[in-house]
């Protein structure tokens, strides 16, 4: 069984494998470790893959390091498709097991991830199984967060994933219209650019806003909330047959 653990910038996210198979996924608190014994609820891991973009881990996970095999996916961490990233030491791991996730699900076909966390993440790998890189824009708090810390008078405001309103008939309407209306246009813009470029492909929707997007994008997608966290097991079976 394999523990698959995905340290982000704002979620922590684990899954159970069994082989190929999700046994189970979910978040966890990094401040709370009873979290993660709840969610393994005595089962136990033979292997665990940390994929981290913390400078240092909190202690219980250090400890559970030294308890179960582990491998710390890395820029140097052999994986299972080719990187033509220029700056693979740069690469956030994140993007790369979506990638490898996406050439397991989708063999023999081009596939464009968009992770919609933190940041909007595109990431395209090719029918011939070659991670080629992509682009990364703020994500939907981080838009809301930037006007209010760089203008003088612009109120921060949350997003709101039931707003639908064009125009905005007063400040917090008119943030909300450009944020949530934009970001969407945004990526089905992108979308159709990668279409038009790499006919043929398939386009995956990730991350902790899916859902949003799932529900209001034209062109055609497939949602893979788990994506990330089955690209980190395939990179664990690999490393382990190696």
């Amino acid at each position: 069984m394999n523990l698959i653990l995905d340290i982000g910038n704002t979620r922590s996210k684990l899954a159970l494998f069994e082989g190929d198979s999700l046994l189970s996924a979910g978040i966890f608190d990094l401040s709370e470790p009873e979290s993660m014994s709840r969610f393994l609820g005595g089962q136990k891991p033979d292997r665990l893959i940390i994929s981290s973009v913390l400078r240092s881990l909190p202690a219980f996970l250090e400890e559970l390091q030294q308890q179960i095999s582990c491998l710390d996916f890395t820029s140097n961490t052999p994986v299972p498709v080719g990187n033509a990233y220029q700056s693979a030491n740069t690469l956030g791991s994140d993007r790369l097991a979506a990638a490898v996730g996406a050439a397991k699900r989708y063999p023999g076909q081009g596939v464009l991830v968009v992770d919609s966390g933190t940041c909007m993440k595109y990431n395209y790998i090719t029918a011939l199984g070659e991670y080629l890189g992509g682009g990364i824009a703020p994500g939907i708090d981080m838009r809301f967060k930037a006007m209010h810390e760089h203008t003088g008078r612009l109120p921060e405001v949350e997003a709101d994933y039931d707003f639908e309103i064009l125009v905005g008939s007063d400040t917090k309407e008119s943030l909300l219209s450009g944020v949530m209306n934009g970001v969407v246009e945004e990526v089905d813009g992108m979308i159709s650019r990668y279409q038009t470029q790499y006919p043929g492909l398939k386009t995956v929707i990730t991350g902790g806003n899916y859902h949003f997007f799932e529900k209001r994008l034209k062109n055609r997608i497939f949602a893979h909330p788990n994506i990330i966290l089955e690209g980190l097991n395939e990179i664990l079976e690999y490393n382990d047959k190696s």
